[in-house]
Protein backbone atom coordinates (compact mmCIF):
# COMPACT_ATOMS: atom_id res chain seq x y z
CA UNK A 1 0.00 0.00 0.00
CA UNK A 2 1.59 3.28 -1.12
CA UNK A 3 1.13 6.67 0.24
CA UNK A 4 1.19 9.75 -1.41
CA UNK A 5 2.98 13.00 0.44
CA UNK A 6 1.85 16.36 0.02
CA UNK A 7 2.81 19.45 1.94
CA UNK A 8 0.72 22.59 3.43
CA UNK A 9 2.07 26.02 2.74
CA UNK A 10 0.92 30.00 3.32
CA UNK A 11 -1.87 30.04 1.14
CA UNK A 12 -3.96 27.41 3.44
CA UNK A 13 -6.40 24.83 1.66
CA UNK A 14 -7.21 26.09 -1.38
CA UNK A 15 -9.62 24.21 -4.22
CA UNK A 16 -6.62 23.79 -5.71
CA UNK A 17 -5.33 21.61 -3.28
CA UNK A 18 -8.37 19.95 -2.74
CA UNK A 19 -8.38 18.88 -6.22
CA UNK A 20 -4.46 17.75 -6.04
CA UNK A 21 -5.19 15.33 -3.07
CA UNK A 22 -8.50 14.00 -4.84
CA UNK A 23 -6.09 13.26 -7.91
CA UNK A 24 -3.71 11.27 -5.09
CA UNK A 25 -6.48 9.27 -4.18
CA UNK A 26 -7.74 7.95 -7.40
CA UNK A 27 -4.08 6.45 -6.81
CA UNK A 28 -3.31 5.75 -3.06
CA UNK A 29 -5.45 5.14 0.07
CA UNK A 30 -3.72 7.16 2.19
CA UNK A 31 -1.95 10.55 1.80
CA UNK A 32 0.00 11.89 4.22
CA UNK A 33 0.14 15.96 4.96
CA UNK A 34 3.21 17.84 5.91
CA UNK A 35 1.73 21.35 7.63
CA UNK A 36 4.90 23.71 7.05
CA UNK A 37 5.85 26.54 9.60
CA UNK A 38 4.44 29.31 6.89
CA UNK A 39 0.61 27.49 7.36
CA UNK A 40 0.74 27.93 10.84
CA UNK A 41 2.39 25.27 13.57
CA UNK A 42 0.11 25.62 16.42
CA UNK A 43 -1.86 22.45 17.39
CA UNK A 44 -5.47 24.25 16.78
CA UNK A 45 -4.69 25.07 13.41
CA UNK A 46 -3.53 21.66 12.31
CA UNK A 47 -6.89 20.24 13.81
CA UNK A 48 -8.88 23.54 11.92
CA UNK A 49 -6.85 22.22 8.35
CA UNK A 50 -7.64 18.79 9.11
CA UNK A 51 -11.74 19.18 9.60
CA UNK A 52 -11.60 21.74 6.89
CA UNK A 53 -9.94 19.01 4.61
CA UNK A 54 -12.53 16.47 6.05
CA UNK A 55 -15.33 18.42 5.22
CA UNK A 56 -14.58 19.26 1.47
CA UNK A 57 -13.61 15.55 0.97
CA UNK A 58 -16.73 13.99 2.59
CA UNK A 59 -17.58 10.97 4.21
CA UNK A 60 -15.37 8.40 2.93
CA UNK A 61 -12.58 9.90 4.44
CA UNK A 62 -10.96 9.75 7.91
CA UNK A 63 -7.91 11.64 9.63
CA UNK A 64 -5.49 11.24 12.14
CA UNK A 65 -2.83 13.97 13.11
CA UNK A 66 0.98 12.79 13.88
CA UNK A 67 2.95 15.97 15.47
CA UNK A 68 2.80 18.24 12.23
CA UNK A 69 1.60 15.78 9.78
CA UNK A 70 -1.94 15.37 8.36
CA UNK A 71 -2.63 11.63 7.61
CA UNK A 72 -5.99 11.01 5.75
CA UNK A 73 -7.04 7.88 4.85
CA UNK A 74 -10.13 7.14 2.06
CA UNK A 75 -12.09 4.28 3.05
CA UNK A 76 -14.83 2.41 0.17
CA UNK A 77 -17.76 2.87 2.31
CA UNK A 78 -18.75 6.29 4.52
CA UNK A 79 -17.44 6.13 7.95
CA UNK A 80 -19.07 8.82 9.71
CA UNK A 81 -22.99 10.11 9.54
Amino acid sequence: MAVAFVQLGKQGITDNFVETLKHYFKKYENVKISVLKGAGHEKSKIREYSNELLEKLGKNYTSKIIGFTIVLKRWRKPMRE
